[in-house]
């Protein structure tokens, strides 16, 4: 064979004779199919808890979904350097809850104005526990929303609220106590839940 001509008849490298960056990238795929793999695990044992806090929250269960999907697609883009140096649990609620706010933000200039204030709420009668509780949870802040979603219906320390929202300690606590005496004054004095 002259300088210049391809052999045509020789054989592929082999992943053995091929050259240190064949190596290096077959190792890459190798460490990202591990990383999805881990990933997966996690999104299986997490969606239904994060879909039914952003449920929570927005009261809608196709925002919900999005929402959850949100904080996945965000959890996946820095998932290399997360997977094993972070608590996956309160990283997760608290992507959540700043594609929360994010929404809210985004929706805010959606709403229309009114010159007179809506009726206020009264107690529910024939209304079930949940619904009220929704109905009455929806009237809140969405800061105060979070707190209490966080505080009550996933049971987490005040310490872990604080650090999921980014606030301190005694302002978890102020907008806790403020949040469930709003709850309390819309359900009325029959309510007797805490």
């Amino acid at each position: 064979m002259t300088s210049g001509q391809i052999d045509v008849c020789a054989t592929p490298p082999t992943e053995h004779q091929a050259g240190p960056l064949a190596r290096w990238s077959s190792a890459r795929r190798r460490e990202r199919e591990i990383r999805d793999e881990d990933f997966s695990a996690f999104v299986a044992a997490t969606a239904p808890r994060l879909r039914r806090t952003a449920y929570l929250m927005c009261r809608d269960w196709h925002l919900a979904q999005d929402l959850t999907q949100i904080t996945f697609a965000r959890m996946y883009a820095s998932w290399g350097r997360i997977r094993r140096t972070a608590n996956l649990d309160a990283y997760s609620r608290r992507v959540l809850m700043n594609a929360v706010f994010d929404q809210r933000r985004r929706r805010s200039d959606t709403e229309v104005v009114c010159a007179d204030l809506p009726e206020r709420p009264q107690p529910p009668t024939t209304t079930d526990l949940h619904v009220a509780l929704m109905t009455a949870l929806a009237t809140l802040p969405v800061r105060d929303q979070a707190v209490v979603v966080l505080r009550h219906w996933e049971d987490q320390s005040v310490a872990s609220v604080a650090a999921i929202l980014g606030l301190s300690a005694s302002a978890v606590k102020m907008r806790d106590a403020r949040a469930l005496g709003r709850i309390r004054a819309l359900l009325g004095e029959d309510f007797t839940g805490n």
